[in-house]
């Protein structure tokens, strides 16, 4: 990719590169603020070793956080899902993952399917800031959505009819929980990708872009995520 130099002056301009990572989704991520894994920790220590720079990974708990800690200056790399509400304020690459977004409903629900649940007599809880919450409040015309630190605990408080999240953390959900189900199919595809703010030179945003490029038909991230025991469909070539 050339001399990097400028990229890495551009990407780290405190010397270090600060990556804010996820902790909530754990498709992305996993473990503690001391010790996270998965692929978004191995895409932000592979970003730094390419611009020859030390990583500094800024954990949070959940994506609205991640995005703050991006906009405000607190970090210079993100991993954030590719959203319009979103878009003012960051560059992203193309997606490296995609995911999927699904409803838990109780067993007793008549919701049969996700095009079921906007209705006027329907509450979901959400993750507040999530993917899903930025889509929802953007995309239903009768449901009413209910924000919380968590979507299923939004669901539990406050006994909603509906509650959404990732298919992964949301599958294990109802099968420790019985008298919950998965309604079959998706509400969204969470097209997950690496980010950082616009005001970066060109130069750096096309970095970012072909090295995700690189990293996803290299089989780098399907490796982070077998590593990290999360089965996600890589994103196919941009």
């Amino acid at each position: 990719m050339g001399d990097l130099s400028a990229v890495a002056r551009d990407l780290a301009p405190t010397g270090a590169l600060r990556a804010a990572v996820n902790l909530g989704n754990p498709v992305l991520a996993h473990g503690t603020p001391e010790e996270p894994g998965g692929v978004t920790v191995d895409l932000a220590r592979e970003v730094a070793a390419r611009l020859d720079v030390p990583v500094r990974l800024v954990c949070f708990d959940a994506a609205r956080k991640s995005f703050e800690a991006l906009t405000s200056g607190a970090a210079d790399l993100g991993f954030l899902a590719i959203e319009p509400a979103r878009a003012a304020e960051v560059a992203f690459t193309a997606p490296y993952v995609v995911i999927e977004g699904v409803y838990v409903v109780p067993d007793g629900s008549p919701l049969t399917t996700p095009a079921d649940v906007d209705r006027p007599d329907v509450r979901i809880g959400v993750k507040q800031g999530s993917a899903y919450d930025l889509y929802l409040t953007r995309t239903l015309r009768h449901a009413t959505i209910v924000r919380g630190d968590d979507g299923v605990t939004a669901f539990e408080d406050g006994g909603l009819e509906v509650a959404a999240g990732i298919r992964q953390p949301m599958t294990a959900y109802a099968g420790a929980h019985p008298g919950t189900r998965v309604l079959p199919g998706r509400f969204m595809e969470i097209r997950q990708a690496v980010c950082t703010t616009p005001d970066r030179r060109p130069e750096t945003i096309a970095f970012l872009h072909d090295l995700v490029e690189e990293l996803k038909a290299s089989g780098f991230v399907a490796d982070a995520l077998h590593r990290a025991n999360q089965e996600a469909t890589v994103a196919p070539p941009a």
